[in-house]
C-alpha cells in the first residue's frame, strides 16, 4: 500500500502524525513541531526525503516509494537521553528480525546492518533551552527497496527487499517500527534495553579505528558502558572511552 496521508493517519491513529509527500528533512520538521508543543510520540513521515542528515554530517536521502523516513518527538529525562539511539536501533532490529531477517546487527552506536551492510541509520537531535532539555527528535531512515547496484554503495548498503523473501509493505513496516519504538521507550531506563542493544553490537571484539577525537584511536573494542560509550583498548594498552565519533572496523 502506498504511503499517503490518509493511509498513514489511519495506520498510526491515535498517534499525532504529520505526513509529507516530499520533505527536505523530517528531523527539521519534527524539531520545529517539538518547539510548538508536539505531544510525546508525535511522528513526522515523508515518502521522499531530499536533504536528510545522517551522523557526522552525512547526507541520507530517501527516494520516493523505496524507503522509510520517520522522525519521532520524545521527551526523555536528561539522564536517559543517550539511550534514545539504543532505542531506535533496537526497534529497527526487532522489526527486521520479525520479518525473517538474519545476520542483523548494530555497528556502534546505532547503524543497523544486515550481513555487514547498512540498512538503517539513526540520528538523535536534542533540543535545549540553555541548560534545560526541551525534548529530542529521533530520526530513522530504513532502506526498503532502494536499488544500490551499480552505485558506490553497492558493497556497503542493502535494502530489505534484497534479503527478505517478500518485500515488506511500507505502511505495515512503519506501524510495526513505531510500535517497537513505543515498546522500548516505555523501558528507556531498563537494564533490558541496554542488554538487548549490547547483545546486538557487531563492533565488540573487533579491531577498530575511532575518529572524531583530537587524534584517531586504534585498538580493540572491548565493551560499552551503560550510557552507550564505547570502550576501546588502544595499542598502548590504555582503555579509552569514546562517547561520540565514527568507527571503522578492521
Amino acid at each position: 500500500m502506498p504511503l499517503t496521508e490518509a493511509h498513514v493517519q489511519a495506520a498510526l491513529a491515535p498517534r499525532a502524525v504529520r505526513f509529507y509527500d516530499v520533505a527536505d528533512s523530517t528531523n527539521d520538521i519534527a524539531r520545529a513541531w517539538l518547539h510548538a508543543g508536539a505531544p510525546d510520540g508525535a511522528a513526522v513521515v515523508a515518502d521522499e526525503q531530499r536533504r536528510g542528515r545522517g551522523r557526522m554530517g552525512r547526507v541520507w536521502q530517501t527516494p520516493p516509494g523505496a524507503a522509510l523516513a520517520v522522525s519521532i518527538v520524545l521527551y526523555p529525562s536528561p539522564a536517559a537521553l543517550p539511550r534514545l539511539s539504543m532505542l531506535a536501533a533496537l526497534a529497527v532490529c526487532d522489526v527486521i528480525e520479525s520479518l525473517g531477517g538474519e545476520a542483523v546487527g548494530i555497528k556502534w552506536p546505532n547503524d543497523v546492518q544486515i550481513g555487514g551492510r547498512k540498512v538503517s541509520g539513526v540520528l538523535v537531535e536534542a533540543e535545549w533551552e540553555r541548560e534545560r532539555l526541551l525534548g529530542a527528535v529521533v530520526g530513522i531512515g530504513l532502506n526498503v527497496s532502494v536499488n544500490f547496484s551499480d552505485t558506490e554503495l553497492a558493497d556497503s548498503a542493502v535494502s530489505l527487499a534484497d534479503v527478505l523473501e517478500k518485500p515488506p509493505d511500507r505502511l505495515e513496516l512503519l506501524a510495526a517500527l513505531l510500535a517497537r519504538v513505543d515498546y522500548w521507550y516505555a523501558r528507556l531506563g531498563s537494564a533490558a534495553l541496554y542488554a538487548s542493544w549490547r547483545a546486538r553490537l557487531v563492533t565488540l571484539g573487533q579491531r577498530v579505528t575511532a575518529v572524531g577525537q583530537a587524534e584517531p584511536i586504534v585498538g580493540v573494542a572491548v565493551d560499552v558502558d551503560a550510557s552507550g560509550a564505547l570502550l576501546v583498548r588502544d595499542d598502548a594498552g590504555t582503555l579509552q572511552r569514546i562517547v561520540a565519533g565514527d568507527i571503522a572496523l578492521g
